[in-house]
């Protein structure tokens, strides 16, 4: 990134400057003499500053810029006069002009090019600065003294000062005009003697006031803000210039910025410095109950600790903690729900964990292998006063072990008391203790990987505990829930409740010296009382606590933090991984789903109702946040959809609602995971799936034992190499099956189990099960077009559907109504050719569809071609829509008659399940001030006329009346003329003026 530039242009709401080294520009004279024009706008406000400056001090400014040299004796030298050839060289030098050398125009007595004034007098010459004194003799006058008059006239057209034409001046006529000008910006003083000689302190005021002017500013500092988006620069001027980034600045490196201010383009090297976390450092297990997982900066604590933001399979998270410095979470699984495995890598899923300023949300999935080869020590022993202690191991023990009094010897004796487990690294025995240092040993304590302890002794000191304790803290992160924090270890606590005694405890857990309580009836917004009854220390100094708490409210929305669509048994499967616990009545309203098409209006299938929402109940696994959407089963192959997902809340006491999100659905990927075909050649079993193949892992396509012919109930296994013929494909050796001399086809099945795709997931039939079986078949059998499902999507798509994946295909081999297509291509699944016909080779809107295939104008990866294909009629699935703006308009006796035409013949579904009331509302029929009229039957008409759509409405409507008809659509309502269901007319208006002529 360090490498990375950013460009910007200056605009009317923005000004960019980026600086670094200050530029000296050499300007040529066009660019000069906008810089002064640009100068004569506020060049009086400039003198005016100046004035704020001696001419002694303005001198020494221009002197350091090498504009003015002083005398030998070091003076300035203000009230010298001053020759023409050293104005040339201050103006020059003070507007930035380029000296120009090798020339020499004036015929003055010692000026050549080797003149020291001789590059500047030139330059400001071919600027129109100076002028010489004789024209005819081409004289200059290098030496000669310049009159204050004469200084104005230089200053005037080196600034492209406008001369006015009214004077109020005492200097010669030819000069009033140009002293004026002059004067009206402050440049020269007023009231003197404009024919005298010049002093050096004149010009070097009027030069000072120039040279400020042409100033390109630097970059004096630059503060970075909205996570990297907005650099604002602070310049030597003082002037502050916001520049917004098309991309953020990567985190801490640096990066050149440039862009163009004032014509001047700038370059500068910023680093966006933030401390915040932007990406996952590392996750680590040193144990197997506890995953320590690391950030490159700061995180925020309430998404970090939300526990259910972490998934790792087959085991469950207790708890999440994040660290002091907030860059470090530390994740406890829970002590019966399963541990990790040692040496074998984990995968951890990290959802919605956002860092400290909200600027990356961390969705990511990070492996990891976890190592546990230390067993565990004592980290620390605490005394609870004279009948009890605390021993800390130094990483998560198991309870078994840790519990038996067998395995702690008290100076040198058996303990005589209890041991209590508090897991997950905490016991607590019971023992009576004088006041006094005592040693304990431990041994044999185990962690989850079934390291012992190693056998040690450990001093501790036991005092006087007579004081019974102390809440030191009450923190919430819900209304019906709180953790109470004491100064020592609680034995037992006999009642909790929150301001009056009716919302007292459901349940509570001690851990030590902090107990989590769950209310029966949520706390007050505000702040509340908590009361302790009976809190006991293992000393049994008991006391009554009370502390007041104001709820920290949950404050994070739910969100989709995986989703997954498949098609299973026939149907779409959008299954949603929500990122915590959400509420049941939420998922299963199925008005928070909306299925849209790629034109992101409702979706026009069967499942689907007419707002878009499921028709079928959604399935939810409240263990896994998993949502199963049921599209159903008509969304078709190749087709684009977008299901809408709102309203969705979480469990919180105050429900925090999700926002919006939006699922992309592309069929052409999806189909059932499955074991497609396989084929007999040439001594080889060629097998197909559905998908990639995994060939690592439990589901490694390669192992040769998961395969077996059946015949006849018998298995016979593989013995013989596994080769990936294709991702998607395996090739065996038909000699290679445990005692069979030869494969039977069209009779022996092939049968494989506990198969993988490439994302892991086992390969599973639609009923289950991870055994799948496929015929075993001749090569000339496996590849055929899918003639009942190929169909005309429109007047310039045909999508061509085969059984198998296609490899490679020739468009001029397929034929629609004799059209050949304008270009082809495969869909996602490679088993589609969507073949395209445009401009003049359009299809027609209407009529019957058939499909001509040439013998071998598509072939499969193996090598099998497609047969030949005459006149097969395809599935018409082009809509009827309005075909113009006409409107027929008649009337009969308390009626008008509209009549509007289709692009095809269309019929009205009266009937069972659309009657005259449904079908009259799918019309709207209003005026131009919006008067409605009642809609009293739609019907198609017939024979020539079979494309027209008739809609009446109860008269009478006023003579030039401006009538708006909307048709609003209606799945399966009003359809084209065709066998089988029909295609529905899509929504459309028209408008007519209605004359009853």
């Amino acid at each position: 990134m360090s490498n990375t530039s950013y460009s910007f242009k200056e605009n009317s709401h923005m000004k960019d400057i980026q600086g670094g080294e200050k530029k000296v520009m050499k300007k040529i004279l066009s660019v000069a003499l906008s810089t002064a024009m640009a100068f004569s706008m506020f060049a009086s406000v400039a003198f005016a500053a100046n004035e704020k400056l001696t001419a002694q001090q303005q001198f020494d400014a221009l002197k350091s810029a090498g504009i003015v040299n002083g005398y030998p004796d070091g003076t300035a030298g203000l009230d010298k006069s001053i020759t023409r050839a050293e104005l040339a060289t201050i103006i020059v030098k003070a507007i930035d002009l380029e000296p120009v050398t090798g020339v020499a125009t004036y015929k003055d007595q010692n000026y050549t090019v080797n003149h020291w004034a001789a590059k500047y007098i030139e330059a400001a010459t071919q600027a129109g600065i100076l002028t010489g004194k004789d024209a005819v003799k081409q004289l200059f006058g290098p030496s000669d003294n310049l009159t204050v008059q004469e200084l104005a006239v230089v200053l005037v057209k080196a600034l492209d000062l406008e001369v006015p034409a009214e004077t109020n001046n005492t200097a010669t006529e030819w000069a009033k005009g140009y002293v004026q000008a002059a004067l009206d910006k402050g440049l020269i003083e007023s009231g003197i003697n404009y024919q005298a000689n010049a002093t050096r302190a004149q010009v070097v005021v009027a030069a000072h006031a120039i040279y400020e002017a042409n100033q390109v500013p630097t970059v004096a500092s630059y503060t970075v803000s909205e996570a990297g988006k907005v650099v604002e620069f602070k310049l030597s001027n003082d002037e502050v210039v916001k520049v917004t980034l098309d991309e953020a600045l990567a985190p801490n490196k640096e990066t050149e910025v440039k862009f163009t201010h004032n014509n001047v383009e700038y370059t500068h090297k910023v680093t966006y410095v933030t401390t915040v976390a932007q990406k996952v450092d590392s996750v680590k297990a040193d144990n197997l109950k506890e995953i320590v997982v690391t950030f490159d900066g700061t995180v925020d604590k309430a998404s970090a600790e939300q526990k259910s933001n972490y998934k790792i399979k087959n085991v469950e998270v207790d708890s999440a903690k994040l660290s002091d410095d907030k860059t470090t979470v530390t994740l406890l699984l829970t002590q019966t729900g399963g541990s990790l495995d040692n040496k074998d890598e984990t995968k951890l899923e990290i959802s919605n964990v956002k860092n400290e300023d909200g600027t990356v949300t961390f969705n990511t999935e990070v492996k990891f292998t976890p190592v546990d080869v230390t067993a565990p020590t004592v980290k620390e022993v605490v005394g609870l006063g004279t009948k009890a202690f605390k021993i800390v191991f130094s990483e998560p023990v198991q309870a078994s072990e840790a519990t038996l009094s067998s395995n702690y010897e008290i100076n040198g004796g058996t303990v005589g008391g209890s041991v209590n487990y508090v897991y997950p690294n905490t016991v607590i025995v019971t023992a009576n203790l004088p006041v006094g240092e005592h040693t304990v040993a431990v041994s044999d304590v185990q962690d989850f990987s079934d390291l012992k302890i190693a056998p040690i002794e450990h001093k501790f000191d036991v005092v006087e505990d007579t004081a019974a304790p102390e809440i030191v803290s009450v923190t919430t992160n819900d209304l019906e829930e709180l953790t109470i924090k004491f100064n020592e270890t609680i034995k037992d606590i006999e009642d909790i409740y929150v301001n009056t005694t009716s919302n007292g405890a459901s349940s509570y857990e001690i851990k030590d010296d902090e107990v989590k309580v769950y209310l029966e009836d949520p706390m007050n917004y505000n702040e509340n009382t908590v009361y302790v009854k009976g809190a006991r220390d293992y000393s049994d100094n008991k006391a009554d606590r009370d502390a007041k708490v104001t709820p920290t409210l949950d404050s994070i929305r739910p969100t989709i933090i995986k989703d997954k669509v498949e098609k299973k048994a026939g149907d779409y499967i959008v299954t949603l991984t929500f990122s915590e616990k959400v509420r049941k009545a939420d998922v299963e309203d199925l008005e928070n789903y909306v299925l849209k098409d790629s034109n992101g209006k409702i979706a026009d299938v069967d499942w689907i109702d007419s707002k878009g929402h499921p028709e079928i109940d959604v399935t939810f696994n409240d263990d896994e946040n998993e949502v199963k959407v049921n599209l159903g089963s008509d969304l078709g192959d190749n087709k684009e959809y977008t299901l809408e997902v709102a309203g969705i809340g979480d469990r919180a006491f105050v429900k925090n609602t999700m926002l919006p999100q939006s699922i992309k659905i592309n069929t052409a990927n999806l189909g059932d995971n499955t074991l497609e075909r396989a084929w007999l050649r040439d001594n080889y079993v060629y097998i197909q799936f559905s998908t990639d193949l995994a060939t690592s892992g439990e589901g490694n396509a390669l192992v040769a034992d998961k395969y077996a012919v059946v015949r006849d109930g018998q298995r016979y296994v593989y013995e013989g190499k596994v080769n990936i013929y294709n991702s998607d494909s395996v090739r065996l050796d038909a000699r290679d099956f445990d005692d069979i001399e030869e494969i039977i086809v069209d009779s022996d099945e092939i049968e494989v189990h506990f198969i993988a795709n490439k994302e892991g997931d086992i390969i599973k039939t639609t009923n289950g099960s991870s055994v799948l079986k496929e015929k075993i078949v001749k090569p000339e059998k496996l590849f055929d077009i899918k003639v009942g499902d190929s169909e005309v999507v429109s007047t310039e798509k045909v999508e061509v559907k085969f059984n198998a994946k296609i490899n490679s295909y020739s468009k001029n081999g397929f034929r629609v109504n004799d059209k050949t297509p304008s270009s082809a291509e495969l869909s996602g699944d490679k088993k589609t050719l969507i073949l395209k016909f445009t401009g003049s080779n359009k299809l027609s809107e209407a009529g019957s569809y058939y499909l001509d295939i040439d013998k071998g104008a598509a072939s499969d990866v193996f090598g099998n071609k497609v047969d030949e294909y005459r006149n097969s009629d395809l599935k018409d699935k082009i809509a009827p829509k309005k075909k113009n703006n006409n409107v027929e308009v008649s009337t009969v006796t308390d009626a008008v008659y509209f009549d509007l035409t289709l692009t095809e013949n269309v019929r009205v579904n009266k009937g069972d399940k659309y009657s005259d009331a449904f079908i009259n509302d799918l019309f709207e029929v209003k005026d131009s001030k919006d008067k409605k009229y009642t809609v009293k039957g739609v019907s198609a008409l017939t024979g020539e006329h079979a494309n027209k759509l008739r809609v009446w409405v109860e008269g009478p409507i006023t003579e030039g009346e401006r009538i708006r008809i909307e048709f609003k659509g209606g799945k399966g309502a009003i359809t084209d003329d065709i066998d089988g269901d029909g295609n529905s007319v899509e929504s459309f208006t028209a408008n007519t003026i209605y004359n009853e002529d």
